[in-house]
């Protein structure tokens, strides 16, 4: 019996059962172990007082780590650069849609927005390009599952609100105004539309079972961006973004990535190519560039020396 890990929220069983059913295809016994994360128990507070993202990780991590679960199945943009000793990223399977969408009340693209219009995100990524292209709107905090944020957007707390597109997908939730915002100008998070598999990395057993969940391409993009946050030293509070993507065919790995400053005011774009073979050097490459023209005078980070991993 392999037991699955996973926050209690309608996303993260959809993304847990998933991995379930493609190991059951496979011919495993599974079973799923919902845990309520102390993200999740404060759902209305900062992440960035709270002490990041890694509360929506952190306790099914322990339950992993003391073998009361095998597999942990989390959306990577949710784990830290760094993962506890012990632990692994066992399986990526295939990338969904990356990309965010703006939702709006009243059927406004982000450039049709009404000037003074409030835009509803926690995401100081989110925040930072939204005023970076509109400087005239207003950003408010907004956090909450995806039916939770909708609910707010039309009960009329903002005029649009911004979700990530898999969770969308997943959830086969279609909102009447939507728009899908171009990736290589609104750049994703790191990991953003990536189910992360985590188990032991000493649980032989576990990992054959995983092998086979595993994207190859996915987790090059995965590394890569990855690589990038790492090097970069962010926390949940740094307004930057890492998006790859790999050629069919050729294996050219291409990272685009910026870091912006809160306001918006400042953003740094850069993008580099390279093998996918070569993924996290690209990462760390590509955060070195942003670094050497200013990117830590503009957010908060904390460069880790020779890029460590």
């Amino acid at each position: 019996m392999i037991r699955i890990g996973t926050r209690r929220s309608a996303l993260a069983l959809i993304q847990a059962r998933e991995v379930a059913d493609a190991l059951r295809a496979r011919g495993a016994a599974v079973d799923l172990v919902p845990v309520a994360t102390e993200g999740d128990r404060h759902a209305a507070a900062s992440l960035a007082l709270l002490g990041g993202k890694g509360l929506f990780v952190r306790e099914i991590e322990e339950m992993l780590l003391a073998g009361r679960i095998d597999v942990a199945v989390h959306s990577l943009k949710d784990l830290p650069a760094e993962l506890p000793p012990g632990l692994c990223l066992a399986a990526l399977p295939a990338r969904a849609d990356a990309r965010d969408v703006l939702v709006s009340r009243e059927g406004h693209r982000l450039r049709e927005l009404a000037p003074g219009a409030a835009v509803g995100t926690s995401s100081p990524r989110r925040r930072a390009l939204v005023l970076a292209a509109r400087p005239d709107l207003r950003v408010e905090p907004l956090r909450g599952n995806v039916d939770t944020r909708l609910s707010k957007l039309q009960s009329g707390a903002c005029d649009a609100v911004i979700l990530a597109a898999a969770g969308l997908q997943r959830l086969g939730v279609a909102p009447a105004h939507a728009e899908v915002l171009d990736a290589e100008e609104f750049i994703p998070a790191v990991g953003q539309g990536i189910i992360a598999v985590e188990a032991r990395s000493d649980d032989g057993r576990t990992l054959a079972a995983l092998a086979a969940l595993d994207d190859r391409l996915t987790r090059a993009c995965a590394e890569a961006e990855r690589a990038f946050l790492r090097r970069l030293g962010a926390s949940c509070a740094s307004p930057l973004a890492a998006h790859a993507t790999v050629a069919t065919g050729s294996g050219v790995l291409t990272l685009r990535a910026l870091v912006a400053s809160d306001d918006g005011g400042g953003v740094l774009r850069g993008q580099l190519e390279g093998l996918a073979s070569r993924a996290e050097a690209v990462g760390r490459e590509l955060a070195d560039t942003l670094l050497d023209r200013g990117a830590a005078e503009l957010a908060p980070l904390r460069p880790v020396a020779g890029g460590a991993r």
